[in-house]
């Protein structure tokens, strides 16, 4: 009797053996599952969520009214930003993430009209809290589809001492100069760290999958207002979009090489009720991007931005290019 109590156990073991073998032999082959578990099982858990995000940027192009004018002093600007983020899912559609973002920058300007200075500057930005929603998902045999938003505000932590430069520098006016003096293209609204002032945001993202293609879309639009030193940024959008396809897709792990076109659009700021006319840009950038998931844990990014089209007001340093990465672990 025992024997026969051992048998049928060892019978029962094969067989859920055999089953989960097939299970996995059919998932291996099935590219929406993977696709599935790198996106919206990841997207979807509830608990924490840690990260974190760098875009570096490096600007040696001097800009007069979208022409590319000569940078006799050599200016140039190195921006790094370090995002560390913490999320919170308190349902599978629901969430919140407060963003703390960590500035770097090193430039070399003409101050005065004529003296070259090497600076730098650097600390804690302004903090934004953001809500996350997924209002909708739809998953197919072939496809996956997910729609969420975000809304959220910035707060006014990061250092602004900057801004006082730009009434006292006249850059705002972008008045010509002569004989020897050379007009910076390097501001101080491109240096500080925070604005002073609590700014809305809104913002929207897509994803989209057949088979082993993939989509993406994201927009974002920041709602400005009054700062520090009387000063107000322009609202501004920013988004990005672009096809991708999985060069690996297994139920483990996930490999996506996309080509993404990136973009901003703003106008002039306003200081003291006055419209600046040096800081409104449109620009568009192209480039690739790779994407990376483990399980439904882990996921990491990295860009590479090139500019296409730079559209500038006044007298204004460009960037040259911007890399982009992060990465991501939920618990």
């Amino acid at each position: 009797m025992l024997h026969e109590r051992r048998g049928a156990r060892r019978a029962a073991a094969l067989a859920v053996g055999a089953l989960l073998t097939a299970a996995c032999h059919r998932a291996s082959a099935c590219d929406v599952c993977a696709v599935y578990t790198a996106t919206e099982l990841r997207e979807r858990r509830t608990g924490f969520r840690i990260g974190a995000s760098e875009q570096l940027s490096r600007f040696t192009t001097l800009q007069r009214g979208g022409d590319e004018v000569p940078n006799p002093a050599g200016e140039r600007l190195t921006s790094s930003i370090t995002q560390v983020w913490l999320g919170y899912n308190f349902t599978p559609r629901l969430g919140v993430q407060l963003n703390v973002p960590l500035i770097s920058r090193t430039f070399r300007r003409v101050e005065g009209g004529h003296h070259l200075v090497d600076g730098d500057e650097g600390g804690v930005g302004d903090l934004v809290l953001v809500g996350q929603a997924l209002p909708y998902s739809l998953v197919t045999e072939r496809s996956v589809f997910r729609f969420s938003v975000l809304g959220g505000v910035k707060f006014p932590t990061g250092n602004s001492d900057r801004l006082a430069e730009e009434l006292a520098e006249g850059h705002h006016h972008d008045e010509p100069t002569h004989g020897a003096d050379l007009q910076s293209g390097i501001h101080g609204h491109d240096l500080a760290l925070g604005s002073g002032s609590f700014d809305g945001l809104v913002g929207g993202q897509l994803f989209w999958s057949w088979q082993r293609l993939f989509a993406t879309a994201a927009g974002q639009y920041a709602i400005r207002t009054e700062g520090d030193f009387e000063y107000q940024f322009a609202d501004d959008v920013t988004w990005s979009a672009g096809p991708g396809v999985f060069a690996l897709l297994t139920p483990t792990y996930t490999l996506g090489v996309q080509a993404l076109t990136t973009g901003e659009a703003k106008g002039n700021d306003r200081q003291a009720g006055v419209q600046a006319t040096d800081t409104a840009i449109t620009a568009l950038y192209a480039g690739p991007g790779l994407t990376f998931t483990w399980g439904t844990s882990f996921a990491a990014d990295v860009a590479a931005d090139l500019p296409v089209l730079q559209h500038d007001t006044g007298l204004q340093i460009v960037p040259d290019f911007r890399l982009r990465g992060g990465a991501s672990w939920r618990f």
